[in-house]
């Protein structure tokens, strides 16, 4: 299988492998790798997979896009990436919550947060491409984070042979638990640096020094190259179309639906990456019916969904789901690509870099609505969200998978569909604790992260998660404060 770019429209368009488009991340006329062809899945296949544990499943649905991997070596590497000491209980665990609504669990990695179900396994994919290609040089990994992410790539790429990483998160964008996480990351290849501004800022900075031609030519002089662990990247972005597969196949195996009935999937997204993984699992034939795009107050996609005009040109909310307080939603651009070419996708990308906004076609949208609903949550609806599935359901869920849900049950009320609702559960809410206190009525009046954490134990009734307590005992290690355009700096220095 090939990949190629969604802005190339030359008739003999790059085509490369996937362990290259791994390595390269972005594309160099600045679009996104994607495959050429998307594999099928048929019900034999999904037969299969339905007595098959989570990594074997994983290694499956690989080899489907990375053909140019041993499928031997797929197999050890995700074996390796979701073990038990990784995963402890199983990775992906899908929990009914109530009112046919399945929460999937994704959460339970090294990090609490679902970033790790691709970060666990993707350093291991880079680092085979890099000896697949031949390559000699070092990968510097480039991260803009709005949380998650950052922590999740730090943790995967810490000490990995061959690599650097460094990451960039917005100063003021990311929960006291997130930023702990990340400045305390241990690893002699790992570097951290906060940006003045918001996740777009630090996400525009990094795309700016993967478009500069001299900034490469400086990496190559240095012995470097420069790649992505973010959602642009296609080998994050593969693994997250697993665990879809995957609660799909439990959902039939715990004899919920019959094999070959419809699920919904509801994912609250900023990137839209997390969702477009969902899409991909739907093209190949997994039976999902509707995917419900779930967002904050920055509801950039809820608004694109609804009228077809992508604005981004717009009032910017921090809110207490700060993984989602993105008004550029980078993957957006690979479902454009597939609902109306590389062309279209071009102009659109291009009318967003220098006016902030474009409108897709009307017959785009009608293809995209047959398959997407867009909701929102408001800060106030979040948080009575969260305490009203503590109270009713007896579920405590973080910030980000409360607009989730809010969503769900507004899709619900409003359309009448009562299939089975997939939720992608993004993150422990020990990641966001002073925020679903103060939404539980049990505010904290603290900034230290050993006494918030302790503040949600006593209000919720569970367990602080081991990788987050672990973090209280880790000194902090990066401190630095930079404006976007120093970002090449940090890297070079």
């Amino acid at each position: 299988m090939k990949y190629v770019s969604t802005r190339d429209t030359e008739k003999n368009p790059l085509s490369v492998s996937s362990a290259e488009a791994i390595k390269r991340g972005l594309a160099p006329d600045k679009g996104l790798f994607m495959p050429t062809e998307i594999p099928t899945l048929t019900k034999d296949d999904l037969k299969a997979l339905m007595n098959m544990p989570y990594e074997e499943r994983a290694a499956d649905i690989l080899s489907r896009f990375l053909t140019d991997y041993d499928k031997d070596t797929l197999l050890l590497d995700c074996r390796s990436a979701y073990a038990e000491d990784r995963f402890p209980g199983g990775a992906a665990p899908l929990l009914d919550i109530g009112d046919g609504i399945y929460s999937l669990e994704l959460w339970h990695g090294p990090t609490c947060a679902f970033k790790d179900m691709a970060l666990q396994i993707m350093p291991r994919l880079l680092s085979r491409a890099l000896t697949m290609t031949g390559e000699k040089r070092l990968a510097h990994i480039l991260v803009a984070t709005s949380g998650d992410t950052g922590k999740a790539a730090l943790e995967g790429y810490r000490d990995v042979p061959g690599v650097k990483i460094t990451v960039f998160y917005p100063v003021d964008g990311v929960s006291t638990m997130q930023k702990r996480q990340m400045t305390t990351q241990e690893g002699e290849n790992v570097n951290v640096c906060a940006v003045r501004g918001n996740f777009d800022d630090a996400q525009n900075g990094v795309k700016a020094i993967f478009a500069d031609a001299s900034l490469a030519a400086r990496a190559e002089e240095n012995g470097f190259f420069f790649s992505s662990a973010n959602s642009i990247n296609w080998g994050r972005l593969a693994p997250q179309i697993v665990y879809y597969v995957s609660a799909y196949c439990d959902l039939v195996k715990n004899g919920t639906i019959a094999l070959g009935d419809k699920a919904n999937v509801c994912v609250p997204t900023g990137n839209f990456g997390n969702i477009f993984a969902a899409y991909i699992a739907r093209e190949m034939g997994l039976p999902l019916g509707k995917l419900i795009c779930a967002s904050n107050a920055n509801c950039v996609l809820t608004d694109f969904i609804r009228t077809g005009v992508y604005d981004r040109t717009r009032p910017f909310y921090k809110t207490m789901s700060p993984s989602m307080d993105i008004l550029i939603s980078s993957n957006l651009e690979r479902l454009l690509y597939l609902l109306g070419g590389a062309s279209l996708t071009a102009d659109c990308m291009a009318q967003l870099a220098e006016c902030g906004k474009y409108e897709a076609p009307a017959d785009l949208m009608q293809k995209l609505r047959a398959v997407f609903a867009g909701y929102y949550c408001t800060e106030e609806e979040t948080a009575k969200t969260i305490r009203a599935s503590f109270e009713g359901r007896k579920y405590l869920c973080d910030t980000h998978t409360a607009v989730g849900l809010g969503a769900a049950q507004k899709y619900r009320a409003e359309s009448g569909d009562t299939r089975p609702i997939i939720l992608a559960s993004t993150a422990s809410p020990y990641k966001f604790p002073a925020d679903v206190c103060a939404s539980l009525g049990k505010p904290v009046d603290t900034d230290e992260p050993a006494e918030i954490l302790d503040a949600l134990k006593n209000a919720g009734g569970t367990e602080i998660p081991a990788p987050l307590a672990r973090t209280l005992t880790l000194p902090v290690r990066f401190t630095k404060v930079v404006d976007a355009p120093d970002m090449p700096n940090v890297i070079f220095d």
